[in-house]
């Protein structure tokens, strides 16, 4: 009886790892197509305790069996359990390890954009700065030809007001010479 529930156990254990898609074979699909065949066959764990609960045992014999573990077993969980938890340690550390790194490169790519950043405000700065030295020298400048540009002004009244008596005196000296002429002609 204890040798028919070990079975039972272990083909209960092959069923799962079947349906949980763990099977590890060395062997490859022929040898899975041959358990999944071979455990379609073995009675399930309920049959099997339903046909010891027919045969005479003690509870001490039932409850040994049903609780004490192979150590096979239990070494070979131990170490599928040590096995997985290492894996899923180093999964997480790679995917901590990428998430820092790309967190750092953003900071470097932020780093790097503020001091290009820095350094077109420092040109625009000193491009602004040179600017306002310039017009300040325009300013300066304007002021001193100030007096000049009054004084052109007034020049330019003067040239015109000249200009218009130039026309009048040549009018009037056409006018006059008509009038020699006339009277030169008499």
């Amino acid at each position: 009886a204890k040798a028919k529930i070990m079975e039972t156990a272990e083909v209960d254990d092959q069923k799962k790892e079947v349906n949980d898609g763990d099977q590890t074979s060395e062997k490859g699909e022929e040898q899975t197509a041959e358990t999944v065949s071979a455990l379609a066959t073995e009675p399930t764990t309920e049959e099997t305790v339903s046909a010891l609960a027919t045969e005479p045992t003690t509870e001490e014999t039932v409850s040994a069996l049903a609780t004490e573990p192979t150590t096979e077993e239990t070494v070979s969980e131990q170490s599928r359990i040590r096995d997985l938890c290492q894996d899923m340690f180093s999964k997480t550390a790679e995917y901590l390890k990428g998430e820092l790194s790309s967190t750092s490169d953003e900071y470097r790519l932020l780093e790097r954009l503020n001091k290009l950043t820095i350094a077109k405000y420092a040109d625009m700065s000193t491009l602004a700065t040179n600017l306002t030295g310039a017009m300040s020298d325009l300013n300066d400048k304007y002021k001193t030809l100030e007096p000049y540009l009054g004084q052109v002004e007034q020049l330019e009244k003067s040239v015109s007001a000249l200009e218009q008596a130039a026309y009048r005196l040549d009018a009037y000296s056409k006018r006059l010479e008509a009038k020699f002429k006339q009277l030169e002609k008499k």
